[in-house]
C-alpha cells in the first residue's frame, strides 16, 4: 500500500495530479450549484475555481516535468561541449533523479576517459618529438661523419697509391705513418663524435660520485700542461689551498677539462701565458683558463660551442668536436659556462655547486 501511494515515478505523479484535478472539478462544481446565489453567480465562482485549478496543475506540471527537464537539458548540452565542471545538481526519486545520476556518472567516465586520453596524446607527441630528434641526430650525424671523412679518407687514398709504386724505403716508411696517423685520427673523430650523440640522446647518463676538484685539475693540467714536450707557453696557475669536494661525473669533467686545456693549449701564441685559475665562493667554485692569442670575433662567440665549428681564426687542426662536448656535459647539470675576449686572449670558464653534498646521491 505504501508504495502504490508513493510518488516514485513520473507516471505516477501526473496519475495522482490528473485524479487530484478531476475530483477537485468534480466537487467545485457541485459545491458551486449548491451554493444560495443565482446560477450566473454559480459559474462565475465555478470559472474562478477552475482558473485556479488550471494555474495550480500548471504550476505542479512545471515543478514536476518541465524543470527537470529544463535543468537536465542544460546539463546535457554543457556536457556535449566537454565542460564537465558543475554536476548535474537534480536531485528527484523519480526517473529524472535517476537520469541526472545516469549523467553524473557518464560526465565522470568520460572526464576520466579525456585525462587519460589527453596523456596518451602527450605522450605520443613526447615519443613522436623524440624519434623526430633521434632522425635528426642520424641525419646530422652522418652528414658530419661525410663531411669530416672526405680530407683523411683522400689523404690515406692517396698515400695508399704512392706506397704502392714508392721503391725507396725511407718514403714507404713516410707513408705507411701518415696512413696510420691519419687512420688514428679517423677513430678518434668517430670515438668522439658517437661519444656527443650518445650524450645528447640521453644513452649515457651521469655517473654521480664525490671528489676534490682541485685534485682532478692538479693532474689533468699536470698531464697536459707542465713540463710538457714542445711547450712555448708560460704557465700561470692559481688553485685553493685546500680540497673542495664537489659532486658530479669525475670521468665527464675530466673529459670538459681536457678538452678546454687543450683547446686553449693548442690557440695560445708563441710565448704567450696560459693562467689556469679554481676560486671558491660561498658556495660555487669558479674554473678558468686564459690563453694570450687571436679574440674570437664577437659574431662567433656563440657559436664555438657547436659541432664542427672551427672559425677562420683558429691556429691549428681539429675535430670541432671539443667545446661541443663541454657544453654538452655542462648543459647536462645546469652548470652555467661561457667563454669572453679579454683584450690580450681569450678566457674559458664554468662554474659549479661545491657544498651541499649531503644531498648527493654518490
Amino acid at each position: 500500500m505504501k508504495k502504490w501511494l508513493s510518488l516514485s515515478t513520473v507516471r505516477k505523479k501526473l496519475l495522482m495530479l490528473s485524479k487530484l484535478a478531476g475530483a477537485a472539478l468534480v466537487a467545485s462544481y457541485v459545491l458551486c450549484n449548491s451554493l444560495p446565489v443565482g446560477e450566473d453567480v454559480s459559474f462565475l465562482i465555478w470559472a474562478a475555481f477552475l482558473l485556479a485549478l488550471v494555474l495550480g496543475v500548471d504550476f505542479f506540471m512545471g515543478r514536476f516535468i518541465t524543470k527537470p527537464v529544463f535543468t537536465l537539458n542544460a546539463c546535457a548540452k554543457r556536457m556535449a561541449a566537454l565542460d564537465f565542471s558543475a554536476p548535474c545538481g537534480l536531485a528527484s526519486a523519480d526517473e529524472f533523479g535517476e537520469l541526472a545520476a545516469s549523467l553524473n556518472t557518464m560526465a565522470q567516465s568520460l572526464q576520466q576517459a579525456l585525462a587519460r586520453l589527453e596523456a596518451a596524446n602527450a605522450q605520443l607527441e613526447r615519443d613522436v618529438e623524440r624519434e623526430r630528434l633521434l632522425l635528426s641526430e642520424r641525419r646530422e650525424l652522418v652528414d658530419s661523419l661525410s663531411h669530416e671523412m672526405k680530407t683523411p679518407l683522400g689523404i690515406i687514398r692517396a698515400y695508399a697509391e704512392g706506397l704502392q709504386d714508392e721503391t725507396e724505403e725511407a718514403k714507404k716508411q713516410k707513408y705507411a705513418r701518415v696512413i696510420v696517423c691519419e687512420a688514428e685520427r679517423m677513430n678518434g673523430l668517430l670515438v668522439t663524435l658517437l661519444d656527443l650523440s650518445a650524450l645528447e640522446s640521453g644513452a649515457a647518463g651521469l655517473h654521480i660520485t664525490r671528489f676534490d676538484l682541485v685534485e682532478l685539475v692538479e693532474t689533468v693540467a699536470g698531464r697536459l700542461l707542465a713540463d710538457a714536450p714542445g711547450t712555448r707557453f708560460e704557465l700561470q696557475y692559481e688553485l685553493p689551498e685546500q680540497k673542495a669536494f664537489v659532486c658530479t661525473d669525475r670521468r665527464r669533467m675530466e673529459q670538459v677539462l681536457e678538452n678546454l686545456l687543450v683547446n686553449a693549449k693548442n690557440n695560445v701564441v708563441p710565448g704567450g701565458i696560459l693562467r689556469l685559475e679554481l676560486a671558491a665562493g660561498a658556495r660555487m667554485l669558479h674554473f678558468s683558463v686564459f690563453n694570450q692569442g687571436r679574440a674570437i670575433p664577437e659574431k662567433d662567440l656563440s657559436k664555438i660551442w657547436a659541432k664542427f665549428y672551427r672559425g677562420s681564426d683558429a691556429g691549428y687542426g681539429g675535430s670541432g668536436l671539443g667545446l661541443s662536448i663541454v657544453a654538452q656535459i655542462l648543459s647536462m647539470q645546469n652548470f652555467a659556462y661561457g667563454s669572453e675576449n679579454l683584450g690580450d686572449g681569450v678566457r674559458f670558464w664554468f662554474s659549479l655547486p661545491f657544498e651541499g653534498c649531503e644531498a648527493c646521491p654518490c
